[in-house]
């Protein structure tokens, strides 16, 4: 993978095809600290100790269609490359959790990638799951929600081309306002 909200997609994924209802996406940047950290939070039904401790093996999958699985061991493999860390927890029933760290100026980080599209496209594929967005850089914040979009839609279904289109053009603007 090239950008890093493709590592945030595929992550995402799993955690909407594990049944979580509630999907966080946490980035919090700094050119200061020189970190560059991605959490990713659901409440799907998460892993026993087992499969956890085997989980970033590519060769460790719960998929049926082929056997491999190879999205966390590349974003483990993207962020330690940086001379980051990455870090993963988990509860059966309750939800996982999954936490990378990359040195934001190494020339080995790849670069963090459109996440308007990449949320819009989650969004757009998992209408039964919400999402949380939010971004830190050095200080400034932005938040999506799509909890707070459908109370606000009021029935109205928020994977309607339109709403996808006001989505991505709103939280592109947040995010440019954040870097400005």
């Amino acid at each position: 993978m090239t950008e890093l909200s493709l590592h945030i997609l595929d992550i995402v994924n799993n955690s909407t095809k594990a049944g979580a209802t509630l999907v966080q996406v946490d980035i919090d940047e700094s050119v200061i600290r020189n970190e560059l950290k991605i959490t990713i939070t659901d409440n799907g039904c998460g892993m026993d100790e087992d499969f956890l401790s085997k989980v970033t093996d590519p060769f460790k999958t719960t998929r049926t269609t082929r056997k491999v699985g190879m999205g966390l061991s590349l974003f483990k493999n993207a962020a330690e490359l940086t001379g980051g860390s990455f870090g993963i927890t988990s509860e059966l029933g309750k939800g996982t959790q999954v936490t990378a760290t990359f040195v934001h100026d190494s020339i080995d980080r790849q670069p963090l990638g459109d996440m308007a599209s990449t949320m819009v496209t989650l969004i757009g594929g998992s209408e039964s799951t919400d999402f949380v967005y939010r971004h830190n850089f050095d200080g400034k914040e932005f938040e999506f929600s799509t909890v707070e979009v459908k109370k606000i839609l009021d029935g109205v279904s928020v994977v309607s081309p339109e709403i996808l289109s006001w989505i991505n053009g709103y939280i592109s603007e947040g995010l440019g306002e954040l870097y400005e």
